[in-house]
């Protein structure tokens, strides 16, 4: 019998005004982050860039990687401010040069902050959401935005600070928001012997991480035991659940079949596919991660 594959879904994110990928090629990403502009390291960008050289080295700081994985630092070419804001459909928050290559804003995952809007906003309902492995809290944010209670849980106690500056400078300390500094495995296992129940799920679990007592998180080994965890988290009306996943070799349809699997039985559906962000150059689709979601009903995003 042949087995058709699930149809895969390529996320773009058009809606920013604050962040521009303004090239890619030779295993970097040109890019602009409100004023400022960056060059950092991406292994998907395999062609050519399509700007000249100028273009690329008219730039604020460059990202030079080392020989360990994901180690390197930055190299500042020109005077920058401890952090500055960016906004994106009415949030705002911090962005600032990390330990790593990051600035704390992941701007491909703009669209998913507007399907998981569109999750809360459609339910007509308050919805209780977990965001696990929650970072510096957009997604929380568009989620408590949008109405939801939600429970932000990351292990590092510095992002979570972070968040929480990202919480008062979207002018949304009255929301609905608790920030939790926890392991995320230990964590949900704790709030099913709790019987909590959770409406909604965001998931952004690393490839490999620590959590504040020395856990260790790997990808392969522990998320079929964190989706089955939280599928006994679900409530009774379930909502929505997020995937994403970062830098792990693995396919969309890993994903899709692994959360269809969890939300066998529930109804709604699943798609998958690929996160991606444009440039604005070369017009190409730059592939950053693979996420799979599960939607109890068929929403319409903002």
């Amino acid at each position: 019998m042949a087995i058709q594959p699930p149809p895969l879904t390529v996320l773009t994110s058009p809606g920013w005004q604050d962040y521009e990928l303004l090239d890619s090629g030779r295993g970097q990403k040109l890019e602009r982050y409100g004023p400022y502009r960056f060059v950092r390291p991406e292994p998907e960008a395999v062609w050519r860039p399509a700007l000249n050289e100028r273009a690329w080295t008219q730039v604020d700081a460059v990202f030079e990687p080392s020989a360990e994985e994901n180690g390197g630092h930055w190299k500042k070419l020109r005077t920058l401010p401890e952090h500055w804001i960016m906004a994106y459909k009415g949030m705002r928050f911090a962005a600032r040069l990390s330990a790593s290559r990051h600035v704390g804003v992941f701007p491909e995952q703009a669209s998913q902050w507007d399907w998981i809007d569109a999750q809360v906003t459609q339910a007509k309902r308050p919805l209780k959401v977990l965001n696990l492995f929650g970072y510096t809290g957009i997604a929380s944010l568009a989620a408590a935005r949008a109405g939801a209670d939600v429970t932000h849980v990351d292990a590092s106690r510095k992002v979570i600070t972070w968040a929480r500056e990202n919480q008062t400078y979207s002018g949304l300390e009255a929301a609905s928001l608790r920030w939790i500094m926890d392991d995320a495995l230990k964590f949900v296992q704790r709030e099913v012997r709790r019987g909590a129940h959770y409406d909604g799920f965001i998931l952004d679990p690393p490839k490999f991480g620590r959590g504040p007592k020395g856990e260790v998180w790997e990808f392969y080994k522990l998320i079929p035991n964190l989706l089955e965890t939280c599928r006994t988290l679900f409530s009774a009306s379930p909502a929505f659940l997020v995937l994403t996943a970062y830098a792990v070799k693995a396919s969309a349809l890993t994903l899709h079949q692994a959360l269809g699997e969890m939300t066998a039985g529930l109804g709604g559906q699943c798609e998958a596919g690929e996160v991606t962000l444009a440039e604005t150059s070369g017009g190409r689709l730059l592939p950053l991660a693979i996420f799979a979601r599960w939607s109890a009903v068929q929403t319409k995003e903002k």
